[in-house]
């Protein structure tokens, strides 16, 4: 009787530390996000619309990623990257890397190459933004990546493209 008490007690813990591990729901629940475009004071939009600094598409690694990836240069100076029409598999721990690599295929290009963290991915699918510090380099950082933070894998990839001045 004891011996089957602590096969059971083993057995839900393993259990409950393997679904705390995997968190498979996410498999089947996605996180959905739709943020505006973020505005900067009606008399800076006035004097200047946003600039499109770089932009890509998502195109998959690990998992299926579609959309676009924009960094805009805001008319208060400031830089905001956006997602558009994007998705993405869910999971547990992903984050929003910039990857300082021309693109990333793999998990290896985002680890060696180096990254700069911007956040956890706000829902796997829909519009969303993150702001970019003022001092972040973007000549060195030119992809985006959605990567899963718990299992070290790249979901997705978008290679950011330098828009010229016009």
């Amino acid at each position: 009787m004891q011996r089957r008490t602590i096969i059971i007690g083993l057995a839900l813990l393993m259990g409950g530390t393997g679904w705390y591990l995997f968190r498979p729901e996410r498999l089947f629940i996605n996180a959905t996000i739709n943020e505006q475009f973020p505005v900067t004071s009606a008399v800076a939009l006035a004097a200047a619309s946003p600039q499109i600094v770089a932009s890509g598409q998502f195109h998959g690694v690990a998992h299926q990623g579609t959309g676009a990836a924009t960094i805009y240069q805001m008319a208060d100076g400031k830089r905001v990257l956006r997602f558009s029409e994007f998705a993405t598999s869910n999971g547990p721990d992903v984050q929003v890397y910039l990857v300082a690599a021309p693109d990333a295929h793999d998990n290896d290009t985002v680890t060696k190459a180096g990254f700069f963290h911007l956040g956890p991915l706000k829902g796997n699918i829909g519009d969303q933004n993150y702001a970019l510090p003022p001092n972040l380099d973007l000549t060195k950082y030119q992809a985006v990546t959605i990567w899963c933070r718990r299992f070290g894998v790249n979901f997705a990839t978008a290679p950011l493209m330098a828009q010229s001045k016009s």
